[in-house]
């Protein structure tokens, strides 16, 4: 499964924050840092160290290979509703993201899923 992901090049981190000490920061470096092309979300921040910050998936010119969900489970819900609109099949929902809620949305859309696991740790 982990490998789907992998292959990705193109992610959205939601939840994305300038706050360094934040998972939303740190998982929004190391994607960029391994070579990712990675789009930061958060509906309140203009950009994060220069980098645009987009206000919502909608807003991005690019098509998404993995939305990087790292919100409250209440956010992630409404999250992968947004996801089913666009087309985004491919979803990793860092722990604490997720609920049974989400999960089962997710099996019930056909949309690929990790939770549970840190991409931090999964992609080195």
């Amino acid at each position: 499964m982990f490998d789907d992901f992998l292959n990705e090049n193109v992610f959205a981190v939601v939840g994305a924050t300038s706050k360094t000490e934040k998972y939303g920061y740190k998982i929004y470096k190391h994607l960029k840092n391994i070579g990712k092309k990675v789009y930061p979300i958060h509906p309140a921040l203009k950009d994060i160290e220069g980098d645009k910050v987009y206000k919502s998936l909608s807003d991005i010119p690019d098509k998404i290979g993995v939305v990087d969900i790292v919100v409250p489970p209440q956010v992630t819900e409404k999250v992968l509703e947004e996801c089913k609109e666009l087309g985004i099949y491919k979803v990793w929902m860092q722990p604490g993201a997720e609920s049974d809620k989400a999960i089962e949305y997710c099996k019930t859309n056909n949309i690929q899923y990790i939770a549970n696991a840190c991409v931090m740790i999964e992609l080195p």
